[in-house]
């Protein structure tokens, strides 16, 4: 029986060297490559970034190549795998969504995520840093009104007691041993903007903007709002999350709800990393999830979901 499949696609974090090896067994995938990242619009060639992890996780390299990677699996995949019933992405990762739904090219998906970060970068102040990081041990609820006197937010929510945070390093600083108090652990991430934070205000209105000029069809597939879980099929609403996201917290725990309550049955993630996908197994086993960064080649990744 042909299962009923959703596509993740994932955000920052999960990069590294290798990210575009397996799509590059594709000839065509290849030659898209070329096309849709140009040394010109880097303005270093793509390896010599591979291979410096401090160009590789800077905010305007990073989700640009991500989405670039999520756009190359998905084409070299797509001939080999059923129709998708659902789309989620996490973070930026929800713009690539919208590419793998087929409401948008997956050349105006990088240029978005170019713009995305430029203008998430417009919002940083050279004397204050800012920061993600992961805590676990705390409700989210608890963790947020823990956070709110030191300027802090919950970026991210992916499980009853455990979320991504953002805001200002300085403040992290300050909240660490409340945190740690009250039984949290504190993991910072390879993230140099508080996304999904009223520090990021300032870029959604210009964002929106820009999605505005790109999008001109519905999604054919539905996407998941990365806000919500809410399954979306019009543009527009398309339009208001992404831009909105920026600056409000993320529920990928309404996400992953939202795959069980679809009948989803299989989940593969396009990778970078097989964060999304193990989150979604261990929250709703009955789905099977794997993610194509756990294949060493695309043929398998297609022969998995045959088994299934």
């Amino acid at each position: 029986m042909t299962p009923r499949l959703a596509i993740l696609c994932p955000g920052q974090g999960g990069q590294h060297a290798a990210m575009f090896d397996l799509p590059r067994s594709d000839p065509a995938t290849v030659e898209l490559l070329q096309q849709w990242l140009p040394d010109t619009a880097l303005g270093q060639p793509l390896q010599q970034i591979l291979a410096d992890d401090a160009l590789l996780f800077s905010n305007r390299l990073a989700q640009p190549l991500i989405v670039a990677a999520i756009a190359a699996v998905w084409s070299a995949l797509q001939p080999l795998l059923p129709p998708p019933a659902l789309v989620a992405g996490y973070s930026v990762g929800e713009i690539a969504a919208y590419h793998v739904a087929g409401a948008i090219s997956a050349s105006q998906a990088i240029q978005l995520a170019r713009s995305r970060a430029a203008l998430m970068d417009a919002c940083l102040q050279p004397a204050s840093s800012q920061i993600l990081f992961a805590v676990s041990g705390i409700a989210a609820s608890k963790l947020a009104a823990l956070l709110a006197p030191y300027r802090l937010y919950v970026a991210i929510e992916t499980d009853a007691d455990s979320c991504i945070a953002g805001g200002l390093a300085q403040d992290m600083h300050a909240a660490t041993s409340e945190i740690e108090r009250l039984g949290g652990t504190i993991r910072v991430l390879p993230v140099t903007v508080a996304s999904h934070t009223p520090l990021m205000d300032h870029a959604v209105l210009p964002f929106a903007q820009q999605l505005r000029q790109q999008f001109s069809i519905d999604p054919p597939v539905p996407v998941l709002s990365g806000l919500s879980g809410q399954v979306l099929t019009k543009k527009e609403p398309a339009i208001t999350v992404l831009s909105q996201q920026l600056a409000q917290t993320i529920r990928w725990s309404d996400c992953m709800d939202a795959c069980a309550e679809q009948g989803i049955t299989a989940a593969l993630e396009l990778g970078p990393g097989a964060a999304l996908s193990r989150m979604l197994q261990a929250r709703h086993p009955h789905i099977a999830c794997r993610s194509v960064s756990e294949f060493r080649s695309l043929q398998g990744a297609r022969s998995w979901l045959q088994r299934l």
